[in-house]
């Protein structure tokens, strides 16, 4: 008997349908199942999280996961949830964002475990070198066109102005057989994937049993959404991506902190591997005392672990209390550049031979940053005790700035009361 996978979903939420005898199947084999990701970009967001997640935990069950890396049908584009059609990627592009992915996926999945080891495969494969007419024989043969413009991702594009291309109106036979070479290669019976996906995966079934006689499976998880209506992963700064290079640890933390109270109980059970026991214990604490918002915590805390380890989770909590609290001597300029990065700036260019002479009145600068409406002002704002210079109060009127008051030669940090900030860049 494997692990309760199934039952695992259920509690967490995490199953919203699925196919007839697939709980005899998960308990009584030792089940492959495989969930697609595009590689539109070199790095996966938090959007594709749930899905990664729904892979490990089918590893930590005993089986084994497969996650597909659409080199094939990302050149071609799923219409499912879209409103227009993607642009199309080169070849080479795709198979740099694969790399990347790959890199991702290891921290979730665990590629050389005995006896389950994660496989990842790339469906450019098979698709690439596939023969067009053997292909609309052997399998498209097998698909109504009446039952392909019904389906609610292909009808809704029809009504729209755009309208859809035959590029995209062919994914749904791209990805059925996608699941039948993952039988043919790896043994694949389970497919999973987000609501927006069972049509595909019901249609790949449905051609396993038709070509091979064999009984295949499929599990969908609910889209994930934000209390707030906004698309979940995305933010007035952009994409929450899963590498650190895009958005850093400090960003992804913030972002988990940020959740609102609706959502925090779901995403604990979504996006960590804490047990019942313990978000039980997080939801009691966050009815009796929400305004400390420790569910909040605790869920940046574990999905910026899994995300990005340990030393990550610390230095981002660290960074918070630093900058919080007023100490930022020990923030780097790129570290104040990430947690300012929604603050007014002001780009200051030098000449080289310049720096060493370089100086200005902290007023006049309060003044051309905006942080005060003249150099007289800025002078009354200084001796009202308010003006920081790079976390240092500044008491003096007439002080002047010089390169020795920036960090690490490339900023200058203004600060006017408590909350207002100002960054100067030091452009060479």
């Amino acid at each position: 008997m494997k692990g309760p996978f199934l039952g695992e979903l259920k509690w967490r939420g995490l199953l919203v349908e699925s196919t007839p005898g697939i709980e005899e199947f998960l308990a009584n084999e030792e089940v492959r199942g495989y969930i697609g990701f595009d590689p539109t970009a070199d790095s996966l967001h938090v959007g594709s999280l749930l899905q990664i997640m729904t892979l490990a935990r089918l590893q930590r069950a005993g089986h084994t996961p497969i996650p597909v890396i659409g080199g094939g049908t990302g050149m071609v584009g799923d219409p499912s949830g879209k409103t227009a059609e993607r642009q199309l990627q080169s070849l080479e592009q795709i198979a740099e964002n694969a790399k990347g992915i790959r890199v991702q996926l290891e921290r979730f999945l665990d590629f050389s475990l005995k006896g389950n080891a994660a496989i990842m495969v790339n469906n450019a494969d098979w698709l690439r070198n596939l023969n067009y007419l053997e292909f609309l024989c052997d399998v498209g043969k097998f698909f109504s066109v009446n039952m392909m413009v019904n389906r609610d991702s292909v009808r809704r594009r029809l009504e729209s102005q755009e309208g859809i291309s035959y590029t995209e109106f062919s994914y749904m036979l791209l990805q059925s057989y996608d699941f039948l070479m993952l039988y043919d290669r790896h043994g694949c019976r389970l497919q999973m994937g987000g609501t927006d996906q069972w049509g595909n995966i019901v249609s790949g079934i449905d051609l396993i049993r038709r070509m091979r006689g064999v009984d295949a499976y499929g599990l969908v998880s609910p889209l994930v959404t934000m209390a707030s209506g906004a698309k979940f992963g995305k933010t007035e700064a952009g994409t929450i991506w899963l590498d650190a290079g895009r958005t850093s640890p400090y960003k992804y933390y913030q972002f988990w902190l940020n959740t609102e109270d609706k959502d925090v109980l779901p995403y604990l059970k979504f996006f960590t591997w804490l047990g019942q026991a313990e978000i039980a214990d997080l939801e009691r604490a966050a009815t009796a005392k929400p305004e400390e918002r420790e569910a909040q915590r605790v869920l940046a805390r574990e999905v910026t672990r899994i995300t990005h380890g340990d030393t990550a989770v610390q230095r981002a909590e660290q960074v918070s209390r630093m900058f919080f609290s007023g100490e930022l001597a020990e923030l780097s300029a790129a570290e104040l550049l990430d947690v300012l990065d929604d603050a007014p700036s002001t780009d200051l260019y030098f000449v080289e031979a310049d720096r060493a002479t370089w100086s200005k009145e902290l007023a006049e600068l309060l003044r051309d940053c905006g942080l005060a409406n003249s150099k007289g002002d800025g002078k009354r704002a200084i001796e009202g005790g308010g003006i920081y210079l790079s976390g240092r109060k500044i008491s003096d009127r007439d002080y002047k700035v010089t390169l020795a008051d920036s960090i690490e030669g490339k900023l200058f940090l203004l600060r006017k009361g408590k909350k207002q900030y100002h960054v100067v860049r030091i452009i060479n």
